[in-house]
């Protein structure tokens, strides 16, 4: 199963741990635990755009090596530190996907993969291979802004930041988004029924 269900925080339990980040500079407990507490939703993330959840293992393994490296440089919240995670995830997974010469198999991998997660998401094998076929098909920021949206529930004030926009820019480009999903998926529909029929 690639995704997992997580445990949504409280905004107490956010102001409790807002002190972590500076303490995770010269406290190593402390920074293993902001690791510990980030880690499951970067990787459900990046499983989320990758559908191949050795390829997310890898990638998150990426994000958090960067992470390292430039922890020194980061000064924020923890909220924003989840947010910058999420831009490294970003460009990690964009990095990755430009990375692959054969599309075609990450799709059949989906599709191979949509009959176990359709038990777990409550869809069909086929409307998930669908939809995920429509949200390959679109480019990476699209993908990205409809996976935070959609997947990680981030308000698009956040997604603005983790893509290092304007908010009017990510509200324009969602909207974009939606529709190029939409269309997309009416496409994918309507090849799945000529093929139906076709075979029939």
């Amino acid at each position: 199963m690639i995704v997992g269900t997580c445990k949504l925080r409280s905004a107490a339990d956010v102001d409790e741990d807002s002190g972590l980040v500076i303490q995770a500079r010269s406290d190593r407990a402390a920074f293993v635990q902001l690791y510990r507490r980030h880690y499951d939703v970067i990787f459900r993330y990046c499983a989320h755009r990758l559908f191949n959840r050795a390829v997310a293992e890898d990638v998150t393994s990426e994000v958090f090596l960067k992470m390292v490296e430039n922890f020194h440089c980061f000064k924020g919240t923890e909220a924003q530190f989840r947010n910058w995670l999420y831009r490294i995830a970003t460009n990690a997974v964009n990095h990755h996907l430009r990375r692959m010469t054969r599309r075609k198999s990450l799709l059949r991998a989906a599709r191979e993969r949509a009959n176990s997660q359709a038990a777990d998401c409550g869809q069909s094998p086929e409307k998930l291979a669908l939809l995920k076929d429509a949200l390959l098909a679109l480019k990476p920021r699209y993908q990205t802004i409809i996976t935070l949206r959609f997947f990680e529930n981030l308000k698009l004030t956040e997604i603005a930041e983790v893509l290092g926009s304007s908010p009017g820019t990510v509200r324009s480009q969602w909207a974009r988004a939606l529709a190029k999903l939409r269309k997309q998926l009416a496409v994918e529909f309507t090849e799945k029924t000529e093929v139906i029929e076709n075979e029939q």
